[in-house]
C-alpha cells in the first residue's frame, strides 16, 4: 500500500456532511493547543491539588537548607521519555472531523502535486499530527520533509530566476552595447565631420597656393614634386619642383596658371585659335594658334627650357643657323636621293612622351606635367547643343601645330630617331637629313655589274628605315616617299640639288613672269588668286631665292623695284 494510500485510510471518508461548518458558524482557525496538552494540564492540575496538603505537611517536618533548593531549581529537568504530549493528539475520528471542516478555497496547497506543503498549512499540520500518532512517521522525519519542501519552495524557481536574471542582464549588456555603439557612431560622426571640414579647408588653401588637379587622365603626376637639382643645374635650366615656384617664375596667379592648363574633352572657349590652310599635296592643315596669355607661357618655355637643349646634327628643321638650305646642301651632287614622310608627325608626339621628356630633364612630375599640358592641345571639333558652342576633343592631346614649342619640343623627342637612322645610314653609306617631318637619304652610285650603276642595299636601307622609325613611336607616310635618280630632277624641301642648289624652274618662271607684267600693269592687277598681302608675299618669295640663288634672285629684285615695289 502506497504513502498517499495510507493517508486516506487513516483520515477516512467520514459521513456526509460530517464535519462540514453549519452556515451560521464561522470557519475554524488552525488549532492552537490539542487535546493532549488540555488532558495533560488537566491531570496536571488534578494531581497538584491532591498533593497540596502532603506538601504543606511535608514543608513543616523537612526543613532543607536555603542553598541546596536553590541548587534544585537550577538544574535542569530530564526529558520524560514517556512524554507524548508533542504528539499525542485527537483521536482519528477527530482528526477526520477536524479535516472535513477545512474549507479547500482557503488554502493553496490541495491538489498540488508538484510541492510539499509547509507546517503552517492547517490540513498539513492535521495530516502531519496523524501520521505520527499512527507511528507511521517520526517527528524527525517530518520535520526533515518540511525541511526539504522549505528548501525546494525556496530553490525551485532559482532557475528561471537565473534565466530572468541572465535574460535582464543580457538585455542590459544589448542596451549597453548598443549605447556604445550609439556613442561610437556619433564620435565617428564627428570626427568624420571634422576630417571633412579639415579637408575642405585643406583643399581651399591648396587650390590658392597650389595645383592638385588638372583633369581626367592628366593628374596622376602632380603629387610628386622630386625634381633632379644636379641635372637642372648641369644643363643650365630654370629650377622648378612644384607648381607654385612655376606660377611664380610665369608672373602668374595660380589660378590663372591651373585655368591654362587645365585638361576638358569639352570646352566653350579654347585656348587656341583654329583655323585650315590648304597643303601643297592636298588636303587641309589644321593649324592652332594659342591666345595671348597662354602664347606668352608657351614662349617662357622656349625661351628659358626648350632653346637651351642640343638637337642632333641631322636635324635641320627650326634650328637656329639651320634652314632648308642647308638641309639640301648636304644632298647635293648624289645618284640617288630618297624622301620620306612622317605621317602627323605633330599630333604623333603625344602628351605622355612631352611629359616623360621634361621627367627626363629632371624636373619634378608635377612641374613635368605642366609644362606639358601648356605644350600640347588635342584636336577639337566645333559642336553646337541645346543653343550653346562647344568645342569638343576628338583625338588624343598632341603638339599644336601653330605653337611655338612644338618644333623645338618634336626635334627634342627626335634625338633618338634620328640617332639611330645617322648610325644606320653612316654604317650603310648614306647620308642622313631630317626637316621636321620630311627624310631625306642620298648616297653615291656604287657598280652594279654589267656597267651599271646604281645601290644594292636600297631595299635593305628602307626595311630598316621603317623598323627604326616604328620603334621610336612614328610611321612613314607611304604616298609620299620618292625615290630621285642623277637622270632627273632632284628636290629636298623644295630645293634641286643636281647640279646645284635652285629653286624649280617652274617657281622662277611663274615670278619672272608676274614681274614683267607688273611693269605694265602694277603688282596689284597681277594678284590673280588673291594672295592677301601681295607684295609682300613677291618679297618673301626673293628673300627665300637669294637664300638658295643669290645671282638670280638679284635679277627678280631689280625687276621687282622697276614693277613699283617697295
Amino acid at each position: 500500500m502506497g504513502f498517499w494510500d495510507k493517508v486516506k485510510t487513516f483520515i477516512g471518508p467520514g459521513k456526509p456532511g460530517e464535519g462540514e461548518p453549519k452556515k451560521d458558524e464561522p470557519a475554524p482557525a488552525a488549532p492552537t493547543t490539542t487535546a493532549a496538552s488540555s488532558s495533560t494540564s488537566a491531570s496536571a492540575s488534578a494531581a497538584s491539588s491532591g498533593t497540596s496538603g502532603k506538601t504543606s505537611s511535608s514543608a513543616s517536618a523537612t526543613s532543607s537548607p536555603a542553598k541546596k533548593a536553590d541548587k534544585k531549581k537550577d538544574k535542569p529537568k530530564p526529558k520524560d521519555p514517556y512524554d507524548a504530549s508533542g504528539i499525542l493528539g485527537l483521536s482519528a475520528d477527530e482528526l477526520r472531523k477536524r479535516a472535513m471542516k477545512i474549507d479547500p478555497y482557503r488554502t493553496a496547497w490541495i491538489g498540488r502535486v508538484d510541492t510539499i506543503p509547509p507546517q503552517s498549512d492547517e490540513r498539513t499540520a492535521i495530516i502531519d499530527r496523524g501520521l505520527i500518532l499512527r507511528g507511521l512517521l517520526s517527528e524527525d522525519q517530518i520535520d526533515e520533509i518540511h525541511r526539504v519542501g522549505d528548501l525546494w519552495l525556496k530553490h525551485h524557481e532559482a532557475a528561471n530566476l537565473a534565466t530572468t536574471v541572465a535574460r535582464k542582464t543580457a538585455d542590459d549588456a544589448i542596451a549597453q552595447l548598443k549605447k556604445e555603439k550609439e556613442a561610437k557612431k556619433a564620435e565617428k560622426k564627428r570626427l568624420a565631420a571634422e576630417k571633412k571640414k579639415k579637408r575642405a579647408a585643406d583643399v581651399a588653401r591648396r587650390k590658392a597656393e597650389d595645383i592638385i588637379f588638372l583633369g581626367r587622365g592628366v593628374s596622376g603626376h602632380l603629387a610628386d614634386r622630386r625634381a633632379n637639382v644636379e641635372a637642372l643645374q648641369k644643363l643650365g635650366l630654370p629650377l622648378l619642383s612644384t607648381p607654385a615656384e612655376v606660377a611664380k617664375t610665369l608672373g602668374l596667379p595660380i589660378g590663372r596658371l591651373r585655368w591654362l592648363c587645365h585638361h576638358n574633352d569639352a570646352v566653350t572657349r579654347p585656348h587656341y585659335v583654329y583655323f585650315e590652310v590648304p597643303k601643297r599635296s592636298g588636303g587641309v592643315r589644321l593649324l592652332s594658334a594659342p591666345h595671348e596669355a597662354l602664347a606668352k607661357a608657351q614662349q617662357w618655355v622656349f625661351d628659358n627650357v626648350l632653346q637651351k637643349l642640343p638637337v642632333e646634327a641631322p636635324a635641320h628643321g627650326f634650328v637656329k643657323g639651320r634652314s632648308t638650305v642647308t638641309n639640301a646642301k648636304e644632298h647635293l651632287h648624289r645618284g640617288i636621293v630618297i624622301n620620306l614622310d612622317l605621317s602627323d608627325f605633330f599630333p604623333t608626339i603625344g602628351f605622355g612622351r612631352v611629359r616623360g621628356y621634361f621627367e627626363s630633364l629632371g624636373y619634378s612630375p608635377a612641374v613635368a606635367t605642366i609644362f606639358a599640358l601648356l605644350c600640347t592641345e588635342p584636336p577639337r571639333r566645333k559642336v553646337t547643343y541645346d543653343g550653346v558652342t562647344y568645342w569638343v576633343a576628338v583625338g588624343d592631346r598632341g603638339l599644336p601645330q601653330g605653337a611655338c614649342t612644338s618644333p623645338a619640343l618634336s626635334n627634342l623627342i627626335s634625338r633618338k630617331l634620328d640617332k639611330r637612322l645617322a648610325g644606320m645610314t653612316k654604317k650603310m653609306g648614306w647620308t642622313y637629313t631630317r626637316y621636321a617631318d620630311d627624310l631625306t637619304f642620298s648616297a653615291d652610285l656604287q657598280d652594279v655589274g654589267e656597267g651599271k650603276k646604281g645601290r644594292k642595299d636600297l631595299g635593305m636601307l628602307l626595311a630598316r628605315i621603317r623598323h627604326i622609325v616604328t620603334e621610336e613611336g612614328f610611321a612613314i607616310n607611304p604616298k609620299k616617299g620618292r625615290i630621285q635618280h642623277a637622270g632627273g630632277r632632284q628636290e629636298v624641301t623644295g630645293i634641286v640639288v643636281n647640279d646645284k642648289l635652285a629653286m624649280p624652274r617652274e617657281e622662277v618662271r611663274r615670278l619672272r613672269a608676274i614681274l614683267h607684267s607688273a611693269k605694265k600693269t602694277g603688282l596689284e592687277a597681277q594678284n590673280r588668286e588673291k594672295i592677301p598681302h601681295f607684295e609682300s608675299y613677291l618679297k618673301g618669295k626673293i628673300a627665300y631665292l637669294n637664300m638658295v640663288d643669290p645671282d638670280r634672285a638679284m635679277q627678280l629684285a631689280k625687276a621687282y623695284m622697276e614693277a613699283g615695289g617697295r
